[in-house]
């Protein structure tokens, strides 16, 4: 199987890493975490522009097709660079219409596709969550409860997280859009999606955050020397490092198998999320600890990185239940 990347796909994810290096993205996420969406869909349009959420959606309905690989390409970057929203979730959702067809597809699939929606999922089913993210930005939020798709606008209270741009809310009533047996097949593989996208945006994340602590420990001196040529800071950042890079072709595999409609894409999906997360997670507490009081700060721009990786660790999947759906073979249920 081959992991490489081709030219196409890393000019790609060159092309987003540049356009979202100059947005200004500590901003959006600040004002996203306000409750002021406007910035953030501001970048959603850009990012729509460049292909993203197209990836998501099949050609018919003015896509470019599911497309795995390149969706783990455009969501390192995404969470390399911290872009806030119902990115997954609206990846997701694409997904989840794409399999079950109908008017539902036909009215929402090109909207996502062009970002003039942005849409929100939440499965109700055994060992899924009664929380929509984003659901008071998100212009559609898709319910999924047994064999039956609802579709509402209207949400609870907006719930704390520990990444305050992660606004989380238990969506209400709605109108049935769909009812069948095809709907908890099209609903697993949709999480299954979800959980490939977040395991390349938690990569993505814990790379910016490796990153950053190498070149704070580079300047940071302490006994008249840089603290990153101490032995024990190199061996924890080397650790750091071999966590990513372990992480990252099992992401490939995961996005391949996917794109093959692989029977075993649901254990490789999850060793992907557990993997890319747990590494994530290892790199937000190397960054805390390297940069010492300083990394506990709400106004240093690296905390909106740090606050990130525990919720990517969890949602979509817990850590536990992709060990469990590894060991069974893909057959355990999401959270």
């Amino acid at each position: 199987m081959r992991f490489l990347l081709d030219d196409e796909q890393r000019e790609f994810a060159r092309t987003l890493d540049g356009m979202l290096g100059s947005a200004g993205t500590p901003g959006v996420v600040r004002s996203w975490a306000s409750g002021d969406h406007g910035p953030g869909r501001a970048l959603w349009g850009r990012l729509a522009e460049a292909g993203v959420f197209a990836l998501a959606v099949p050609e018919e309905h003015a896509g470019l097709g599911l497309l795995p690989v390149e969706l783990a390409v455009a969501f390192g970057e995404l969470g390399r660079h911290a872009v806030p929203g119902p990115l997954a979730e609206t990846v997701a959702a694409g997904a989840l219409l794409s399999r079950l067809g109908g008017d539902p597809a036909h009215v929402w699939l090109p909207q996502l596709a062009s970002g003039k929606a942005m849409a929100s999922l939440c499965l109700l089913s055994p060992g899924g969550s009664p929380y929509a993210l984003d659901a008071d930005a998100a212009d559609a939020v898709f319910v999924v409860d047994g064999d039956t798709v609802r579709l509402t606008d209207s949400h609870g209270p907006v719930q704390p997280s520990a990444d305050p741009a992660r606004r989380l809310a238990r969506p209400l009533a709605g109108v049935v859009v769909t009812q069948g047996p095809a709907v908890a097949t099209a609903a697993a593989y949709a999480a299954d999606v979800a959980a490939l996208v977040t395991s390349a945006q938690a990569l993505g994340l814990g790379r910016a955050l490796l990153e950053r602590t190498v070149e704070y420990v580079r300047q940071r001196t302490q006994f008249g020397v840089a603290v990153g040529s101490f032995q024990a800071v190199k061996h924890r950042l080397a650790d750091t490092l071999i966590a990513l890079e372990f992480a990252q072709p099992l992401v490939h595999a995961a996005a391949l198998a996917l794109a093959a409609d692989d029977p075993a894409a649901g254990r490789e999906v999850a060793a992907a999320k557990l993997s890319a997360c747990e590494a994530a997670y290892g790199a937000a507490r190397t960054a805390l600890q390297l940069h010492g009081a300083v990394g506990y700060t709400e106004e240093l721009d690296l905390s909106l990185w740090m606050r990130k990786a525990r919720p990517l660790r969890t949602a979509w999947g817990t850590p536990a239940v992709c060990r469990a759906r590894v060991l069974a073979g893909g057959s355990v249920r999401r959270s």
